[in-house]
């Protein structure tokens, strides 16, 4: 029972990732070009209201991006950038943005 419970474990794993192993990183990195004025050009936001894109999962990002395009999620300015994204061009974006690493300082 322990054989069957690991495979389905590791067949899940594979299934999950799988987007994320045929998603090009650097071609989302200058797709991501467009996003950097309210993201950052590394993902990490100066604006109070817009949300850091940094280390966000892949398939969150995915996600919120293809909700976007669909008029699921409503946003006035999102709607706009993700309308033309194809489904390689998300998958490219959430490839680079989960890539990119944040390091968590404690304060002193």
């Amino acid at each position: 029972m322990k054989i069957n419970k690991y495979a389905w474990c590791f067949t899940f794993l594979v299934v999950m990732t799988s987007q994320s192993w045929s998603a090009d990183a650097k071609n989302g990195q200058v797709l991501a070009g467009a996003c950097s004025v309210c993201h950052g050009v590394q993902g990490l936001s100066m604006a109070p209201n817009t949300p850091n894109l940094a280390a966000q999962p892949s398939m969150y990002l995915e996600e919120q991006l293809k909700n976007y395009r669909s008029g699921q999620r409503k946003h006035e300015v999102m709607a706009v950038m993700a309308k033309p994204l194809s489904n390689s061009d998300i998958e490219n974006l959430a490839a680079w943005y989960s890539s990119l690493k944040i390091q968590i300082v404690p304060n002193d």
